[in-house]
């Protein structure tokens, strides 16, 4: 039987993810058509669910941390962590981050202040406030509360209970074997897919930010074929690295990721308007804190131009956050052995959070002051408007060169995660797969990435994106009933107060479904 479950689960999430390949090669135009009905039925339909999830899972979060829960270790009671913190965190957070953070690090607090903005008008000072507090929501502790969630339940089944690494056993404490059975392998094969189309759609990100600064420092034409390029550049690079292993590979490029990342910020700093930044960070954080709960619970009701507004970007962010988290979660909760439950949720949450409200207060600080004292910078796509800002900056050069290496070190990272947590899932969770399994799954992204890019582009990527998500939902739901179900479960069987009374016997975890 578990043989027979892994190849279904493997066969069955190629066979939709190349279904998605043929309808792009034979259909493109019917494709991109189709994906913007179905986006907008699941944005309009089921947006509400998605606002109200969110907050609900960060409550959820919140409640592990100062609750005695908090106090229960991922893994064996005498287990220590695998990683040192820095390289922990830097990897926790290339991995869920990456290649975003340059594309949207300058466009989408200037989208909201000038070009489409949430509430007040744009180029105004309450738009250019707006700016960054809803930049800060998209960015921040939401979304690392369901990276988190995930992470924590896979880790919490795989190192405590000593289960595979796959959402399906997750469920055990509610559907006990039939976990493993056709129910499970219909949970697996979602996840695959689901995370299939997330990374596919970083990777197309990937692809024309990198193009989009080729083309300003070298004048390179911005097209599907140079972006083609790049993907199979980039895919035999990612591929080199998935191979050389998890310790290796992404450890060393997540290290050279903060470092990268590290002197792109301090050169920024030093040409940049550091004041300015300084100010942007402290009155965004203070504005993001205060209509915290405001922005949470937003869906316009009561005002359709403002709901398209959050289709756009809060539902997509959502959709992006939720599709990304079975690899983000399974990829952290692999690194996260030794860690207690309080720890291990409250790094996730806060420091990612942090690090990416400087990132935005740095960059978007940087654009949003050419466009009101320099120069339009509206009519640049995504892709090219961080490079278009450093042309106003000295260093621009420089600054450019480091981004683009940064995206590509960013688009390897993220791959090759991608494809170590593809394999693990095909082969029932193991957590060693074997190189042939990522091979196959690097290839799978590329060529999925590449068809979406030329059926419709960025905007087909991104509608499959939000209809994928809709189905994880569901299974993200169940999930976190499970985990809080079996958390409890062992707080009951170990008298969890401030101190535990008994703990499990090693190799032998306490299991509510077994009992």
């Amino acid at each position: 039987m578990k043989k027979l479950k892994e190849i279904s689960v493997y066969h069955a999430s190629l066979i939709t993810s190349f279904l998605l390949v043929i309808l792009g090669i034979f259909i493109p135009n019917e494709l991109s058509v189709g994906t913007q009905i179905l986006k907008d039925q699941v944005a309009n339909n089921f947006g509400w669910l998605y606002l109200l999830l969110i907050p609900l899972i960060l409550l959820v979060c919140i409640y592990f941390i100062l609750s005695p829960l908090g106090q229960i270790r991922l893994g064996e009671p005498d287990s220590k962590p695998e990683y040192s913190t820095t390289s922990w965190v830097a990897m926790m957070f290339f991995a869920g981050m990456g290649i975003g953070l340059v594309f949207y690090g300058a466009a989408e607090p200037l989208s909201h202040f000038a070009i489409s903005t949430p509430i007040a008008p744009a180029g105004s000072q309450e738009a250019l406030a707006d700016a960054f507090r809803f930049t800060f929501f998209h960015w921040g502790i939401h979304g690392w509360a369901i990276y988190g969630v995930v992470a924590l339940a896979l880790a919490y089944f795989g190192f405590r209970k000593q289960e595979n690494y796959l959402l399906s056993h997750t469920l055990k404490p509610l559907l006990g074997n039939k976990a493993t059975g056709w129910i499970g392998t219909v949970v697996d094969t979602i996840t695959i897919v689901a995370t299939v189309i997330g990374v596919a759609t970083t990777i197309g990100f990937g692809a024309a930010q990198i193009n989009g600064g080729l083309n300003y420092l070298f004048n390179i034409s911005i097209s599907n074929s140079v972006q083609i390029i790049i993907i199979i550049i980039t895919t035999i690079l990612f591929i080199l690295s998935a191979i050389s292993g998890l310790g290796k590979g992404v450890k060393i490029l997540s290290n050279l990721n903060l470092l990268l990342a590290g002197c792109l910020l301090a050169i920024v700093a030093i040409v940049g308007p550091t004041v300015g930044v300084l100010n942007t960070f402290t009155e965004s954080l203070g504005n993001y804190l205060q209509n915290f709960i405001e922005m949470s619970f937003r869906s316009a009701a009561f005002d359709r131009d403002k709901r398209e507004w959050i289709n756009t970007w809060t539902l997509f962010y959502w959709a992006w956050w939720t599709s990304w988290s079975p690899f983000v979660g399974i990829f952290i909760a692999r690194i996260s052995r030794g860690r207690t439950i309080r720890e291990f949720l409250t790094v996730v949450l806060l420091l990612p959070t942090l690090l990416s409200f400087i990132w935005f207060s740095t960059f978007g600080t940087l654009a949003a002051n050419v466009q009101m004292n320099i120069a339009d910078l509206t009519a640049f796509e995504p892709e090219q408007l961080l490079f278009a800002t450093f042309n106003y900056y000295p260093l621009s050069g420089l600054l450019s060169l480091v981004a683009i290496i940064l995206v590509v070190s960013f688009f390897i990272t993220s791959a090759d995660s991608a494809t170590f947590v593809l394999a693990m899932l095909s082969e029932e969770g193991n957590i060693k797969p074997n190189n042939r399994t990522k091979i196959t799954w690097g290839f799978t992204l590329s060529i999925i990435a590449v068809v979406l890019l030329l059926s419709g582009g960025l905007l087909a990527i991104q509608n499959v994106l939000i209809i994928v998500s809709l189905p994880f939902v569901f299974i993200l739901i169940l999930v976190i009933l499970s985990l809080i179900k079996e958390l409890n479960h062992e707080q009951r069987e170990m008298g969890l107060t401030i101190t535990p009374d008994r703990l499990p016997n090693s190799n032998d975890p306490f299991k509510s479904y077994e009992d």
